[in-house]
């Protein structure tokens, strides 16, 4: 296993920042981090890293404790922080050969490892790093983390504030850095990103809902689920909500995501139900189940 976690906690004053979070990741595996802000996500990046010491619980990356043994995993691994952190004043170019230095190596030597990234960005190698666009940035910050060829690659919400182009563009390097043997744990907010891994954990308040990978957690989901239309998206919202069947109703894109309380769900009562409220062009169909789905099910209260 490249990453082992056992019962990590850690808190902030009366906040439980982690709560009992454990799990593995395989040599060679794309592991994601699924949840919003204020899961624990960072929290726990930064205590893989050996950049924060947990309350209880231990951990191990590449084989090594990440207590004990916190200089051999810095130069094991790879972290790209959530916030861009690369000297803003240096070219593209100073950043790279400053952080080959730090770690004892050359660009020209692990060049085959960032070349499909750094293509990309070297026409702008004389460019100061605080001057390139939100993508050009996400892929020097990637090239700086490989550059010392790291055995296990932290990526903290890399695609925060990209365009979408931009994360797609990202998702295809880390499918192909998976290739060279390179772990990969990578946490996202974005529940499209999540079906991308080879597991998801689901993460809420400091605790992991579910691990499993995402197929599995979308065949979990216990009920029908109906995707309703109608020509009014807020009085819908409203009067699905006041439904006395409604087990759970949430937004989801043109349409709302409806699951009722009874097994025999009656399309046709719903249909009145909603008419008799002044609603619409209304359209029910049952849908198949996504990773937001069965997220919203396990994080209900």
């Amino acid at each position: 296993m490249s990453i082992q976690v056992h019962e990590i906690y850690k808190s902030y004053g009366q906040v439980n920042a982690l709560d009992n979070i454990s799990f593995e990741v395989k040599s060679g595996e794309l592991f994601g981090l699924i949840g919003p802000d204020g899961a624990g996500k960072t929290t726990l990046f930064r205590i893989l890293t050996t950049l924060l010491l947990p309350d209880r619980g231990n951990a191990r990356v590449a084989g090594y404790d990440v207590v004990r043994d916190l200089n051999a995993i810095r130069r094991h691994v790879g972290y790209m922080p959530g916030r861009f952190s690369l000297y803003q004043d240096l070219t593209v170019e100073e950043n790279l050969e400053f952080f080959a230095t730090i770690f004892g190596t050359t660009i020209a030597e692990n060049y085959d490892l960032i070349k499909d990234i750094y293509v990309q960005i070297e026409p702008f190698k004389d460019r100061r790093a605080g001057k390139l666009s939100g993508g050009m940035k996400q892929k020097l910050a990637l090239s700086c983390a490989l550059i010392h060829r790291p055995k296990v690659l932290f990526l903290d919400e890399p695609t925060t504030g990209v365009d979408p182009v931009s994360r797609k563009e990202f998702w295809e390097m880390l499918k192909r850095l998976q290739e060279k043997d390179i772990t990969i744990l990578v946490s996202t907010p974005y529940m499209d990103e999540a079906a991308l891994c080879d597991q998801i954990a689901l993460m809420q308040d400091g605790k992991i809902l579910e691990i499993d990978t995402p197929e599995a957690i979308v065949r979990h989901y216990p009920k029908p689920i109906y995707k309703v239309g109608a020509h009014d998206m807020y009085l819908l919202i409203e009067t699905l909500k006041a439904y006395p069947h409604r087990h759970s109703v949430y937004p989801f894109g043109e349409y709302v995501h409806y699951t009722d309380t009874r097994m025999d769900f009656d399309s046709g009562e719903l249909q009145t139900f909603l008419e008799a409220h002044n609603l619409s062009e209304i359209h029910i169909e049952e849908t198949a189940p996504t990773i937001e789905d069965t997220f919203m099910e396990l994080a209900k209260p």
